[in-house]
């Protein structure tokens, strides 16, 4: 039985994903050379890895077995390659840093483009999700780094503080609450809203909702932040966003924070053990630390 590194980060992918299709579309490889690949790890193992059904696919008891040991063995990899790094011309590392939408707003881009400009041998995974979901990605050990909002349970991981966050409503000038100082989550669960689509944050506000026995009212859902905007500063409906990306939009919009004290967050860089961090992940745990407060 000969897996190859390649085949245990392709396992990895299909597992975490869930479906072989975005397993494929994730490692950009044909979706026929993934299935082959896994069924040849099948065949070698002697017993399935994967069950199919109609949502994708789960892995089996022998295939929860390999996501542990291919864990371990990847994360050797990479505490080998940077312990080589200082030895070996041209050998690159990569870092997996997960993120909640708060920090890549606007914290982390300027801390990601000096760290990559300085060390230019590393690469970054970096990849949006909600808090949870990063939480239990690091315990798995399927990440490096992962920063999260408070509203989370990260007990089980250790947390350095990095930058805090509110939440804002983006609405027009002629919208009924512009003039407000602030403004309370329940007021407006029935207005239009202009959403960000497939954001952790968009996660995070539908379960507000559900806690009210409401639902958010989306009327469009938008990629980019700016074509958001366009929509509120016409009057399409109102948005909620970060504060500090709020204020980067080149719109003349009001800007009002939400009330309600779980709108104000702190922002934790977390990890399983810092102290067991690949060389080149400390290295960027310690560029987003020089800057927290």
């Amino acid at each position: 039985m000969r897996f190859d590194l390649i085949d245990m980060r392709l396992f990895l992918t299909v597992a975490e994903c869930g479906s072989l299709t975005q397993g494929a579309r994730a490692m950009h490889l044909a979706l026929a050379s993934v299935s082959e690949r896994i069924a040849g790890m099948e065949e070698a193992l002697g017993a399935p890895l994967l069950e199919r059904n109609r949502r994708g696919v789960r892995v089996t008891a022998a295939g929860e077995a390999l996501v542990r040991h291919a864990h371990s063995i990847l994360e050797q990899v990479e505490q080998m390659r940077g312990d080589l790094r200082t030895y070996a011309t041209g050998l690159k590392g990569r870092i997996r840093l997960l993120s909640n939408t708060a920090a890549l707003a606007a914290f982390l881009p300027p801390q990601l483009c000096q760290f990559l400009s300085v060390h230019r041998d590393l690469s970054i995974d970096l990849e949006e999700r909600p808090s949870a979901d990063i939480v239990q990605a690091l315990v798995d050990r399927r990440a490096d780094l992962g920063i999260v909002a408070d509203i989370t349970d990260f007990a089980m991981l250790q947390t350095h503080l990095i930058a805090s966050d509110q939440l804002v409503v983006i609405a027009s000038h002629s919208h009924r609450v512009a003039r407000q100082s602030k403004v309370a989550f329940a007021d407006f669960l029935g207005e239009p809203i202009v959403g960000m689509a497939d954001t952790a944050l968009e996660t995070h506000l539908a379960e507000r909702a559900s806690r009210l026995g409401r639902q958010l009212d989306y009327r469009i859902q938008l990629r980019s932040p700016e074509h958001a905007a366009m929509h509120v500063e016409a009057g399409i409906g109102i948005a909620i966003l970060p504060d500090a990306l709020a204020r980067t939009l080149r719109r003349d919009l009001a800007i009002l924070p939400l009330s309600e004290a779980w709108a104000t967050r702190r922002l934790y860089l977390c990890a399983r053990e810092f102290s067991a961090l690949t060389p080149h992940a400390n290295l960027l745990a310690q560029q987003l630390l020089q800057h927290a407060p």
